[in-house]
């Protein structure tokens, strides 16, 4: 039920991200003019969602390494590819939980319409977001963390950077 509450706060927070301008000084203060870029193609809420994450971080650790702090912001960079509204948000977050087969149906490929593309965004993001990093120059490991930021910690054991990755993971659902 929490999973649940959490995400309707996070759909309120994007249908009043209009009203609400993000910390851009704060985003810079991590990134490089590349990164801000990429970070300016977010939407509203993608960016404001990204601050939030990124006080999540300072908050666990107030000197956070500059690869999660970069990645705190970024993580979602592959998002700028499509920008959803935020019915397309709830529908999609409803239906992978009432009905994960049929979202994870409507998750497969990379043809985007009205209707597939809140699912083809929520799985597809992570890679696209690696993509768009690379393209930035990022850190290796801002980019690691941004590809793998929805997947279980638990396979990546022995990765020198999980520790990182736990971190932007928490931060990220707390948010």
């Amino acid at each position: 039920m929490s999973a649940i509450l959490r995400r309707l706060g996070q759909g309120l927070r994007a249908l009043l991200a209009f009203a609400t301008s993000p910390e851009l000084d704060l985003a810079q203060r991590y990134l490089t003019e590349r990164e801000f870029a990429a970070f300016q193609r977010l939407s509203r809420a993608d960016q404001l969602h990204s601050l939030n994450v990124l006080r999540a971080v300072l908050r666990a650790e107030p000197n956070p390494p500059p690869a999660l702090a970069a990645a705190a912001l970024l993580h979602d960079a592959g998002k700028s590819r499509y920008h959803l509204g935020v019915w397309q948000k709830t529908l999609a977050v409803l239906m992978l939980r009432l009905a994960p087969a049929v979202g994870q149906k409507l998750s497969q490929g990379e043809r985007l319409n009205i209707w597939r593309a809140p699912f083809i965004v929520r799985k597809q993001h992570p890679r696209w977001s690696g993509e768009l990093l690379r393209e930035c120059g990022s850190d290796p490991v801002v980019v690691w963390l941004a590809e793998n930021h929805h997947k279980d910690a638990s396979y990546f054991q022995d990765h020198k950077d999980l520790s990182l990755l736990i971190t932007l993971q928490a931060a990220d659902g707390a948010c």
